[in-house]
């Protein structure tokens, strides 16, 4: 869809799912500040004819993991 091409096309996003239930889409984005994440906002909501856009902001990574466990 175009709400997609525009969204992918965007360096911040880093993962995007299209999703079942209340939520369509949810995109991770990885910004520098909140100034970053205002002109990322700003770019995809004129991009996009989006309805409602929700976000949230991790505070602290706890663990992030790239690789599946293994069984030895």
């Amino acid at each position: 869809s175009d709400v997609c091409s525009s969204d992918l096309a965007q360096p911040e996003v880093m993962e995007m799912y299209r999703m079942a239930g209340d939520t369509d889409y949810i995109l991770r984005v990885t910004v520098a500040d909140m100034a970053a994440y205002d002109a990322f906002y700003k770019r995809l909501i004129a991009a996009a004819p989006l309805k409602n856009v929700t976000s949230r902001f991790a505070m602290e990574r706890i663990k992030a993991e790239t690789a599946y466990p293994v069984p030895a």
